[in-house]
């Protein structure tokens, strides 16, 4: 496995001798290991690092072990990754109480090296299957593009870190042009090729957009750190590769297609929400089309 596929495990033990051993027991696993000394320094450590994988000792002084897991899992960042608690002697209340928090496993101390792994290897594995069926369900099964649904919680994260460190978001809203009567003319098949084709042109933008099916025939595109100038010179760059795909049609003839543009910039907002930059994004889109179609049109 190489470095850019080794999973983040955090150490939450107020004992060093404890973190020594994971070190000597994990060492063979593909696994990059990070230490905490305390509760509040494991916390800090959570939000920074999104760990994979946390192993968090029951006993530790201030802040135990239970309530950290429980403060862990009522934070939407930090809720989906999984917790095996390290305890000396875990009885069967102990242990319920620990599951009712939300720990996936218990791993008693001292530590049997197969089973240390074992269980490590099996907590990581379930994590990462989690994560795939997770990402499937947020994926446009057409397109291979982000879906509406992840628009929607994507738009929200990035309003709120737009507000929280005063950057600038533009959302860009796309409407395939007289798509209805390009299924009419050359059918479904063909507007199914339509829309793939304009998906791959829309994600060979910059590497900070976010690209997505908003819906039918309609894209989104997040541009992160992005004012509403430069976002409305991106939007026409898109415009213009939209217009030159280049495809043709069940005949071999050239097809041309156009899209209609919509931008809106946080920074136009009084307030920026994710309901009002949609809001101005799909009125500015609505000018677009009113306008003439195939064009670029802000709020």
């Amino acid at each position: 496995m190489s470095a850019t596929e080794r999973q983040d495990v955090l150490v939450i033990d107020d004992s060093e001798l404890i973190h020594a051993l994971l070190r000597v027991r994990l060492q063979h696993e593909a696994i990059n290991l990070h230490h905490a000394y305390s509760a509040d320094e494991g916390l800090a450590a959570a939000k920074t690092i999104k760990p994979h994988l946390i192993l968090l000792d029951v006993s530790m002084p201030k802040t135990s072990g239970f309530e950290l897991c429980r403060i862990l899992k009522n934070d939407p960042e930090l809720v989906q990754i999984p917790v095996i608690f390290l305890t000396g002697a875990a009885g069967v209340a102990s242990k319920l109480w620990g599951f009712d928090v939300g720990a996936v496993d218990y791993v008693t101390k001292p530590f049997e090296p197969a089973e240390l792994r074992a269980r490590v290897r099996s907590a990581l594995r379930t994590r990462k299957l989690l994560q795939m069926l997770e990402e499937r369900a947020r994926i446009d099964g057409l397109t291979g593009l982000w879906n509406r649904s992840y628009f929607d919680r994507r738009l929200d994260e990035e309003i709120a870190v737009c507000n929280r460190h005063d950057r600038q978001l533009s959302l860009v809203l796309v409407d395939v042009d007289h798509f209805k009567q390009i299924n009419d003319t050359y059918g479904h098949p063909f507007g199914d090729r339509v829309l793939e084709a304009i998906g791959r042109t829309l994600e060979k933008g910059r590497g900070t957009d976010v690209v997505f099916r908003y819906g039918g025939e309609e894209f989104a595109v997040i541009a992160r750190h992005t004012p509403l100038e430069s976002a409305i010179t991106l939007a026409d760059s898109m415009r213009h590769r939209i217009e030159a795909m280049g495809l043709t049609g069940n005949n071999g003839e050239p097809v041309v297609v156009t899209a209609s543009f919509g931008v809106a910039g946080s920074e136009t907002l009084e307030t920026p929400t994710p309901a009002a930059l949609l809001g101005a994004a799909d009125a500015a889109l609505y000018l677009s089309k009113r306008e003439g179609r195939n064009c670029v049109r802000a709020a």
